[in-house]
């Protein structure tokens, strides 16, 4: 399969992914108006840093998964290949920390609490799927070599030093 027709389908699916997310963020602002508090403006400039660094990491991601796995991010279209390099070295989830790193982000530029909470909201489902369904379908189809990168990545706060992964 062209890794031509992979990325454009990963855009598709990624830009789709963004869409939902960031579209139930966005509509969670109307939420503010019922809550007495809002984030401080002092938080603005972290959360655009966030964002970025978010979005950055998530592209990354993605790319692997074009080049190295052979596949999209999409559940339904997965890579072919496991991917243990780049960011995944340090941290089993970073297309999903990236992700919800954005929506934080986000929420802090625009100063909602609704929305921050909504990213919190949004990492617990996702860890919820990840850890049901996920991880289960990794092992189906990865065997050893999932059991053996899990064993030395941790699933969501990244080793800072490089793990010696199995070859």
């Amino acid at each position: 399969m062209s890794r031509l027709w992979i990325a454009v389908r990963s855009i598709i699916y990624a830009s789709l992914f963004l869409a939902a997310w960031g579209g139930i963020a966005l509509e969670c602002r109307a939420l503010d108006k019922h809550i007495p508090l809002r984030v401080p403006g002092g938080l603005v400039v972290p959360g655009v840093l966030l964002g970025l660094a978010g979005a950055t990491l998530s592209l990354s991601t993605i790319v692997l998964f074009i080049f190295q796995g052979r596949g999209t991010p999409a559940v339904f279209d997965p890579p072919r290949r496991f991917v243990p390099q780049g960011p995944y070295r340090f941290v089993r989830n970073p297309m999903y920390i990236g992700g919800v790193s954005m929506l934080l982000g986000l929420g802090l530029y625009l100063r909602s609490l609704a929305m921050t909470l909504y990213a919190v909201g949004a990492f617990l489902l996702i860890h919820t799927f990840v850890v049901l369904a996920e991880e289960a379908g990794l092992r189906k189809r990865f065997g050893q070599e999932y059991e053996d990168y899990c064993r030395v990545v941790p699933r969501w706060i990244p080793r800072l030093t490089r793990p010696h992964l199995p070859n």
